[in-house]
């Protein structure tokens, strides 16, 4: 029996195959040794027969499809790798030229099962992979701990290298660690787990996005168990969630159902719609009359009722907002709810009067989406707005303000066109053919969700600005 010793790599196991071959040691008297991290190097054929014994054949070619199978199953972490390959390559040297097409071949077969589990589990490493950020002095590196069921690190580092160049990181394995300082790849031993970090600050913002992209409806248990095993869970952060998500899953679906129920039962004509049919006349309160059974898109099924535009009919000002919200839709006023406060408030700290100017909006009826028990506004489509358009250009007409003001995208692109740019023009004085003059500035709403305090007063002291610039353009 010849014991052959080398590194574990295919390029090693590679140079001991062929000189095994060359000296026609047969597969069952060769045990293959590999050398661990901390032997001494040896001579991989020190315990082989002398060259004088050797035999005369010594070249040998394998096919291309066996150098492709052999790379990756030498990655496998089962030690019986070696011996399967090198039997398959004198196989294959000693009249079995055709061995690999024999599926059904033990050899072959353990071979293809090998190859198998090595390419999964290269997938699987580059799809369950996750960083976690840690500090490094005044600079920030990530690392990633990962469980691989075969040697597939360093196979794999190059496509981590590709994708994450920019970043500095490591990723740590029970059996090796490789790591990328933006320039230069290097590897080292494996450690425990306990060497990784275990959280970082963006984790919970990443818990959030999956909570939110995960789609109960198309969840498949088994198809997913199958593409994510559970061994790969412990290591996940996102897997915390994964029970909660399949136990709400089949209440989220029902919802989702009954949702789009509703939709389609709301909407049945959306795509029908006509401009409205505005009576020929003088008189604001006949227009507002009408206005109360507009039926020109779906969205009067929608809405509890019309809310038209309310103030002095020789109002100098004018306000123009996108549509009424849910409190709106239930009084029958125009902004009455949250933005119509802020709004209020900032007429006052500007120096105007609510009573004496005019509000109203580009579309008349709540657009709306259910969302348990509550409804969410939605944006108005073109359709819908144009199905409205010839309410908003009465009222300009009967009202003739000295001044519009239009309160955010909605509204200032219903006036000045879809290539309008609200941040762009905002607190402008501008030329229109609805009004003398218009001005363009942001709808409260956008103020109340600004996401601190600071951003808020920031943001409400602009708003109060543009309406002072309003104020003046209007007494002119």
């Amino acid at each position: 029996m010849e014991q052959v010793t080398f590194r574990a790599s295919y390029a090693d196991w590679q140079r001991a195959a062929r000189e095994a071959l060359r000296r026609e040691i047969d597969p069952a008297a060769v045990v293959w040794t590999e050398l661990s991290a901390e032997q001494p190097a040896l001579n991989i054929f020190e315990e082989l027969a002398p060259i004088g014994s050797l035999s005369p054949r010594s070249q040998h070619r394998v096919p291309r499809r066996f150098v492709d199978l052999a790379e990756l199953i030498a990655l496998h972490s089962d030690s019986r790798r070696w011996g399967l390959l090198y039997r398959l390559v004198w196989r294959l040297t000693h009249g079995e030229p055709h061995l690999l097409e024999i599926a059904v071949d033990p050899d072959v077969a353990l071979a293809s099962q090998f190859h198998k589990a090595v390419r999964q589990d290269i997938h699987k490493m580059r799809a369950f992979v996750r960083f976690r950020k840690i500090a490094v002095g005044e600079g920030k590196w990530f690392v990633a701990w990962f469980e691989p069921e075969h040697h597939v690190l360093q196979h794999n580092a190059a496509f981590f290298v590709d994708r994450f160049a920019s970043m500095r990181w490591s990723i740590l394995t029970p059996d090796r660690s490789a790591h990328w300082k933006g320039d230069e790849l290097t590897f080292t031993e494996g450690v425990d787990k306990s060497q990784a970090p275990q959280h970082d600050d963006v984790e919970a913002l990443w818990l959030t996005y999956y909570a939110n992209i995960f789609n109960p409806a198309r969840v498949k248990v088994h198809a997913m168990e199958s593409e994510m095993p559970k061994k790969y869970w412990r290591n996940l952060p996102e897997a915390t969630l994964i029970p909660s998500l399949l136990q709400e899953a089949p209440h989220r679906v029902d919802g989702m159902i009954r949702k789009s129920a509703q939709k389609e039962a709301a909407g049945s004509g959306e795509a029908s719609w006509h401009p409205a049919p505005v009576p020929d006349t003088d008189s604001l309160p006949e227009v507002a009359a009408a206005a109360r059974s507009c039926t020109a898109c779906h969205l009067y099924k929608l809405g509890t009722q019309t809310v038209f535009g309310e103030g002095p009919k020789r109002a100098k000002i004018m306000f123009l907002g996108e549509q009424p919200g849910d409190q709106e839709d239930v009084a029958g006023k125009p902004f009455v709810g949250p933005a119509g406060k802020l709004l209020d408030r900032a007429l006052e700290e500007a120096g105007i009067e609510r009573d004496d100017v005019y509000v109203t909006n580009t579309v008349k009826h709540f657009k709306w989406e259910p969302r348990g028990k509550r409804r969410i506004h939605q944006k108005p489509n073109s359709r819908e707005i144009a199905a409205c358009r010839p309410w908003m250009e009465a009222e300009l007409r009967l009202v003739k303000p000295k001044l519009l003001v239009c309160l955010g995208a909605t509204a200032a692109q219903a006036i000045f066109g879809p290539s309008f740019r609200v941040t762009r023009e905002r607190g402008k004085v501008l030329e229109s053919e609805f009004a003398a003059r218009a001005l363009a500035t942001v709808h409260p709403s956008s103020l109340l969700r600004q996401p601190d305090e600071e951003s808020r007063a920031r943001e409400y002291a602009l708003f109060v600005e543009d309406l002072r610039t309003a104020g003046k353009a209007a007494s002119k």
